[in-house]
């Protein structure tokens, strides 16, 4: 197949779009599928064609290339066939399943492969979600890729070429749905829910429009006081109801297809309804009932636990926190909030359980809340491809009952399947390739790609993704590939051992630090001491935590002898001579993990190192530099955690390596 050469090389990345295809479309044929986004649609199509496939040329009647009205309904999913004269069809319901057909067949053709038998593909998720926590002030919350592309210095940036294409990135993969400002509704951003801010932030929202991707905002529970000068924020007060919705119906005159708030409360000092000694379905409900005549809806996240924590209280447990608030709650929520729940009970940790809400809510509508920006996972400076830990997720059978798998519940379990999905706080900003690492492109790209097709396979993602991105030959892709896939695993290695967690710098959250929190407000202690480590969350010796799971769950956590290895010290304390399911004991586990992580960034770095020359000079240069960086942080956790267990348990490592005493 003949490809242009990759363009925009000095200016801004198009990451997994950047080689226009030619020679194999000269002209195509759209036949609207009726609706009100017709023309924009029609308009962004053809101007996507124009790029993509830099040969073609609208036409009215004939073409290689026929974007068609489907006879069946295939929501928001398409049909893309290739007729026996060698013509290409995209089949849809609506406009916008010609944008995803049509970036699936550049996709295909720019791999190198072509249409065989005709495929019919649906999304797996109704919502399709990426969280920005980006601040007013520029800054990002928890981002490593620069400042934001949306806000500098308390004033909106307003490069809307900038956000138009980074709408595109976002469409290619699949994304509905979009947050523009962080969850910490800091005080200027409260402001957002009225004029004038709402004049540039309808700018924004037709922009992602323009692209079939509905704006939300955060907002501040607290806003009838700060913004509206009201004496209180309780949802049971009438003025307080009647606030917001004035404030709702004058969203919607500025922007009639918002899609809705994102609230985070009661949570890290935000502020919430349990200062009124309300629910937080009172909370929830209050807003929903404000926007559903406009059609909006509400995320509220579950992400809500006491930060006051003392460590010397052993029966608080962080981990139970959203279950207990949450489950019984459930079946008291409006049908246009869904609850958004962390994949983990903690916070984004390389591993943890999956959250035991998953499965016991059976009457609300739910959200699943994934982090792409890598906040414990290397800060996009290590490389850590996060596919595999999504999947684990989206695989993870409750055996609660009747439809039990997390990725089939979401729906099953919604009360309103359109409002349930899957979100993740995005890694994006103002660096040229967008994430700072341009292997981080990877989860993006990845991110997008499974909310699509929830069966996709961590590796063949991977590998489309390294085919789209650079022009490697065989063996190089498959190197490349390996590094991603293999990646999430080596993290783990040489951080924190069997999903222990929070070994690392106390906010920063990046480097060795393991006693940095064991002492703090936070509830995210591993209590190693002389005999063992980890955290007891058994019903018969700990916090109960097991018991929050099914009974088949629940009897397999709770004992030493059922539990994974891979979730050990997250659920049980464990004596350092404990013998794993693997037949080494715990420290020799320990000792081996950190010394294998280490090797194996070491091949990656020497596998980089062949790249020069092979990928674009400053692709190269930044790989090579995060990878030497994350040797050296993978170093400095190998060398910290095995010396700090060495002198903790007293116990040498069986293959005589070097351990600082």
């Amino acid at each position: 197949m003949k490809l242009n050469a990759r363009v925009n090389d000095t200016e801004r990345d198009l990451c997994w779009l950047s080689f226009p295809v030619a020679g194999k479309i000269s002209q195509y044929v759209i036949n609207d599928c009726g609706g009100e986004d017709v023309p924009r649609l029609h308009r962004t199509l053809t101007a996507e064609m124009a790029r993509l496939f830099p040969e073609s040329k609208e036409h009215v009647e004939q073409g290689d290339l026929y974007y068609e009205a489907s006879a069946a309904d295939l929501g928001e999913g398409y049909e893309l066939s290739k007729d026996s004269e060698g013509r290409y069809h995209v089949r849809a319901s609506r406009e916008k399943g010609y944008l995803y057909g049509m970036f699936a067949l550049y996709s295909l053709l720019r791999r190198g492969e072509d249409v065989g038998t005709p495929v019919v593909t649906t999304p797996s998720q109704h919502i399709r979600m990426v969280d920005h926590w980006d601040n007013f002030d520029g800054s990002i919350e928890r981002g490593y890729a620069g400042g934001s592309i949306f806000y500098e210095n308390g004033h909106f940036r307003m490069d809307y070429q900038l956000i138009r294409e980074y709408a595109r990135l976002l469409c290619s993969i699949g994304i509905n749905a979009i947050s523009i400002n962080n969850v910490n509704v800091h005080h200027l951003e409260s402001f957002f829910i009225e004029d004038p801010a709402l004049v540039e932030i309808r700018k924004i929202a037709d922009i992602f429009g323009d692209y079939g991707i509905r704006l939300f905002l955060s907002i501040n529970f607290a806003a009838p006081i700060t913004v509206g000068r009201l004496e209180t924020a309780d949802p049971l007060d009438p003025t307080v109801q009647n606030w917001w919705k004035r404030t709702v119906d004058g969203i919607y005159d500025m922007i009639p297809d918002f899609a809705g708030f994102l609230v985070k409360a009661d949570s890290e000092g935000e502020p919430g309804p349990f200062a009124y000694d309300r629910t937080h379905a009172d909370g929830a409900n209050m807003l929903a009932r404000a926007l559903a005549p406009h059609g909006g809806i509400v995320i509220w996240r579950c992400f809500v636990y006491n930060c006051q924590q003392s460590w010397r209280d052993r029966s608080l447990d962080r981990a139970n926190a959203a279950y207990d608030i949450f489950s019984a709650l459930d079946g008291s929520f409006d049908d246009n909030v869904a609850l958004q729940i962390k994949n983990g009970p903690i916070d984004f940790q390389i591993r943890e359980p999956v959250s035991p809400l998953f499965g016991a809510l059976r009457k609300t509508n739910q959200i699943l809340e994934f982090q792409i920006t890598q906040e414990y996972t290397g800060h996009q400076i290590d490389v850590c491809y996060l596919v595999p830990l999504w999947k684990e997720v989206l695989d993870f059978d409750t055996k609660q009952g009747g439809t039990s798998v997390v990725k089939d519940l979401l729906q099953a379990n919604s009360v309103v399947p359109s409002n349930s999905g899957i979100a993740a706080v995005v890694n994006v900003g103002m660096d040229n390739n967008w994430t700072g690492n341009k292997l981080a492109q990877a989860n993006l790209y990845g991110y997008g790609r499974l909310c699509w097709n929830n069966d996709a396979t961590s590796e063949e993602i991977a590998a489309d993704w390294v085919r789209l991105t650079f022009s490697l030959d065989d063996k190089d892709q498959e190197g490349m590939t390996q590094l991603l896939v293999t990646s999430r695993e080596t993290y783990e290695d040489y951080t924190c051992p069997l999903a222990v967690g929070f070994m690392c710098k106390p906010g920063f959250h990046y480097g060795v630090d393991i006693d940095g929190y064991e002492y703090d407000r936070w509830g995210t202690y591993h209590y190693a001491d002389r005999n063992g480590v980890g955290r007891e969350r058994s019903l018969a010796t700990g916090t109960g935590f097991t018991r929050k799971y099914s009974d088949a769950r629940f009897e397999e956590y709770e004992s030493l002898a059922t539990c994974p290895d891979e979730l050990l010290l997250f659920l049980h304390h464990v004596a350092y001579d404990h013998v794993l399911h693997s037949g080494k004991t715990l420290i020799q586990h320990i000792y081996d993990a950190h010394f294998e992580g280490v090797e194996k960034v070491e091949k990656y770095l020497a596998f980089i190192k062949t790249l020069e020359g092979k990928i674009p000079a400053a692709d190269y240069d930044n790989i090579l530099h995060r990878m030497e960086l994350q040797l050296q942080n993978a170093i400095d956790w190998r060398d910290e955690v095995n010396t700090y267990f060495l002198r903790k348990s007293g116990i040498g490592d069986s293959r005589h390596r070097t351990i600082y005493e």
